[in-house]
């Protein structure tokens, strides 16, 4: 029997997220040291609050779709959400998010505080933005040989996030992705609202940039093992970790894989921690024999 604790990513915000985390201890004063770090209402943003003026949207994005709004409110409210499990004496086998969720997965397994995780999730998500100019596709039902060979073969595109054997997210140059896209035989293709082509070579710029933040951070070693999107096995080494996090930039999001690390490791049951039930479904549709769970708010914590 084991337990694993997944952490959600970009793409699974929603206006109103906020609102079932208010209750638990200390939501309000993360949100509001949030909202001081970023020099905007985070809460606020959550709640669908804010609008952008034409003078100030592009110094203070008031979107919750905005990157460098999106994951710093997913880290408080997936954060927020830890700290009530570990309060009620709960933990896990093994910590694994996608993307962004990595860096809950961390903080769950101890490797460095709140306001540490919510420094590092600001500049993860200021660089990020910054690096415009790109553009995502999701694939859903394709055939994998046909689509490296199509990889393989056009400049400027990578396979971001291996989701699943049925599911993964193109990352590169907008013609590229389109090109790719479009001739691929699939189920569908879905452009998403992105700004950027995250986990690509592309965000080579930005990974430097990141990493030299990193340079004076203290990565403990973790508590629980951590499976990386850059590589699912389990770690606890905090430098290895701290690499890993960095080449997470450049490289695909590995989550087909770290659910093959999820039933390899014994895992049963699979709590989705944080807004939405993305990784619950891939789960579902991957692994055989293991439960899902999703805690989203402070009443999923009495199951």
């Amino acid at each position: 029997m084991g337990i694993a604790w997944v952490f959600p990513g970009q793409g699974s915000q929603k206006v109103g997220m906020a609102g079932g985390v208010l209750e638990l201890p200390g939501a309000r004063e993360r949100f509001a040291a949030a909202s001081a770090l970023l020099g905007r209402d985070l809460l606020a943003i959550c709640s669908g609050e804010a609008t952008d003026s034409a003078e100030d949207s592009a110094a203070e994005p008031s979107d919750l779709n905005d990157t460098r709004n999106t994951q710093p409110a997913l880290f408080v409210i997936e954060s927020l959400l830890v700290d009530q499990l570990r309060q009620q004496g709960r933990t896990a086998d093994l910590v694994a998010g996608h993307s962004l969720g990595e860096l809950v997965a961390l903080y769950a397994a101890g490797v460095f505080d709140a306001d540490t995780g919510l420094a590092l999730m600001q500049r993860r998500s200021e660089l990020m933005a910054a690096a415009g100019g790109g553009a995502m596709t999701a694939v859903i039902g394709f055939d994998r040989g046909q689509l490296e060979e199509l990889v393989a073969g056009t400049e400027g595109v990578v396979i971001a996030n291996d989701n699943s054997s049925a599911q993964v997210v193109l990352s590169g140059t907008p013609e590229a992705v389109a090109h790719v896209s479009g001739q691929l035989t699939c189920k569908r293709a879905i452009p998403l609202t992105v700004r950027g082509a995250f986990h690509s070579p592309f965000m080579a710029e930005a990974a430097r940039a990141f990493a030299a933040s990193l340079t004076g951070v203290p990565f403990a070693t973790a508590t629980i093992p951590v499976l990386s999107n850059t590589d699912p096995t389990p770690a606890t080494d905090g430098e290895a970790l701290k690499k890993r996090l960095v080449n997470q930039m450049t490289s695909g999001v590995r989550w087909r894989e770290t659910m093959e690390q999820l039933s390899a490791g014994g895992i049963d049951t699979a709590i989705e921690i944080g807004p939405g039930n993305v990784l619950s479904g891939l789960i579902k549709r991957s692994c055989d024999g293991i439960t899902t769970v999703q805690i989203a708010a402070a009443a999923d914590l009495a199951l």
